[in-house]
C-alpha cells in the first residue's frame, strides 16, 4: 500500500495556491496550507512533513524561515519566488534547498519536480508500515496521519517489534527477551502487559493489537 504524502504549501498569492492546492490534491498528497509564516511554523510543530513547498517572499516573513525548520527535520524544501537570481538560487542550494522554482511556473513541471525528489527520499529512508502508523527508523519516530505520536524508548522498541513482525502471534516470552536485550534491563510479565496496553492508548485504531490469552499478541 503506498504511504500518503504530507506537503507543507506556503504561499500567500490565494490564485496560485488555489489551483496548485487543487493539482496537488488530485496528485493524491494530503497538502496543508498556510498563507502565513507563523502560522506554517504552528503546524511544522504539530505535524511531520513528507515536503515543503515555500514562498520565499511574504508579507510576515520569508519562507527560510521555515525552511530552516524544515531542514533540521531532515524535510526536503522547494522554494517558490519571483526572484530570478543566480546568487539567491546558489545560497538557497547550497544552504539545503532541494530545489527553486521562479513564478510563473509550469504547473505540469512543478508536480514532476515535486514526484522526483519525493521519490528520492523515499528510496533513503527507513520507514516501516505497521497497520495505518508509520515507523521512521532513521529519525527513530512514530507517525499516525502525519502527527508525531510521542513514545517511550522501551515503547517504540516493542512496536517496532511488531512491525518487523506483521500478522504473526508472538508469545510473551518472545517478547520480553527481546526487550530485555534490547535496553539492558529486566522486564517483567506484568510490565509487558503495561507497555502493550499504553501502545493501544496512544495509537488508538491506527494498529489494531490482538491478545491470545495465555499466549502473547499479535498485530492484524
Amino acid at each position: 500500500m503506498t504511504m500518503e504524502k504530507y506537503i507543507l504549501f506556503l504561499e500567500d498569492d490565494s490564485a496560485i495556491a488555489s489551483g496548485l492546492v487543487y493539482a496537488m490534491e488530485k496528485e493524491g498528497y494530503v497538502v496543508t496550507y498556510c498563507r502565513e509564516v507563523d502560522a506554517a511554523l504552528e503546524r511544522v510543530k504539530e505535524m511531520h512533513f513528507d515536503l515543503a513547498l515555500l514562498d520565499m517572499q511574504l508579507p510576515d516573513g520569508s519562507g527560510k524561515e521555515i525552511g530552516q525548520a524544515m531542514k533540521t527535520a531532515g524535510t526536503p524544501v522547494i522554494y517558490l519566488t519571483i526572484v530570478d537570481d543566480e546568487d539567491e538560487i546558489v545560497q538557497s542550494l547550497e544552504a539545503g534547498a532541494a530545489d527553486y522554482v521562479t513564478k510563473p511556473f509550469r504547473l505540469r513541471e512543478l508536480l514532476a519536480r515535486i514526484r522526483k525528489i519525493l521519490k528520492e527520499e523515499e528510496s533513503t529512508q527507513q520507514v516501516l508500515k505497521i497497520g495505518d502508523a508509520s515507523i521512521d527508523e532513521k529519525a527513530g519516530k512514530v507517525y499516525v496521519n502525519g502527527i508525531q505520536v510521542a513514545l517511550t524508548a522501551l515503547e517504540y522498541r516493542l512496536l517496532l517489534i511488531f512491525a518487523e513482525n506483521p500478522k504473526i502471534l508472538l508469545t510473551r516470552e518472545q517478547l520480553l527477551e527481546r526487550i530485555w536485550d534490547i535496553s539492558g534491563d529486566f522486564v517483567e510479565d506484568n510490565t509487558l502487559t503495561v507497555y502493550v496496553k499504553r501502545l493501544r492508548q496512544k495509537l488508538g485504531e491506527a494498529v489494531h493489537f490482538t491478545t491470545v490469552r495465555g499466549i502473547g499478541y499479535r498485530v492484524d
